[in-house]
């Protein structure tokens, strides 16, 4: 790791919090100069969330949401308004959020629950949060809005459930689509981002790009691209 990476690793932590029954990964991006932080994915267990800004002393800004489904976002109308932040969700998002069928909570838990966005955004749209510029990138196949958050200037992307360690998403949901998974991945993640991107999924552990590159079923498919 060179020196400018060893300082950046210095100017922000990542923190993550593994909660809801299905083990979804939040977390909380924070700028350690001025306690700025970003809440993404809060899939459940708000108070947990909320202990543990408060023992950092986090100034939550906004709340980013990867997609649509139930399980990443159980906990984001409660800090919303315990915090007075915006909710921000890919334009493609929008509907599946807000229908209890589509975002999975009524098949999985027998309950209509929707979210609504204040701020939808659009691919390769800069999100300038916390003092860090953030890249959306959108990659459907999880979800059609589904969107992947990535931040260059400290190596590292949000990837949802569209991008896990040696593995993807689901693409058997409503809007899924398992010719854009693999395209998503390959295109826009795999061959676009640099090796020693770290990447942070909606579950299971961290990886990398250059792991992926490597391991990642759907790297068979890179030549195609």
């Amino acid at each position: 790791m060179d020196t400018k990476n060893k300082e950046m690793q210095k100017e922000y932590t990542v923190i993550q919090l593994c909660v809801g029954a299905l083990s979804t990964n939040c977390y909380l991006f924070v700028n350690e100069k001025t306690k700025e932080g970003l809440i993404i994915d809060p899939a459940d267990e708000a108070n947990r969330i909320s202990a543990r800004i408060h023992h950092m002393n986090i100034k939550p800004t906004a709340i980013l949401l990867t997609h649509g489904h139930f399980d990443h976002f159980l906990a984001a109308q409660q800090l919303k308004e315990k915090y007075q932040i915006p909710i921000f969700l890919h334009e493609c998002e929008n509907d599946l959020s807000q229908s209890p069928q589509d975002n999975l909570s009524y098949p999985f838990l027998g309950k209509s629950i929707g979210i609504k966005a204040d701020r939808l955004v659009k691919d390769q749209e800069h999100l300038l949060l916390c003092g860090y510029d953030f890249e959306v990138l959108h990659t459907p196949g999880h979800t059609k809005g589904s969107m992947c958050l990535y931040c260059k200037e400290c190596d590292i992307l949000f990837s949802g459930d569209t991008l896990f360690c040696q593995s993807y998403g689901r693409v058997d949901f409503p809007t899924g689509s398992a010719r854009e998974i693999v395209t998503s991945i390959c295109k826009r993640l795999l061959k676009a981002l640099p090796e020693q991107t770290i990447v942070y999924p909606g579950h299971n552990e961290a990886t990398t790009i250059a792991y992926e590159i490597q391991n990642n079923p759907t790297s068979i498919y890179l030549d195609r691209f």
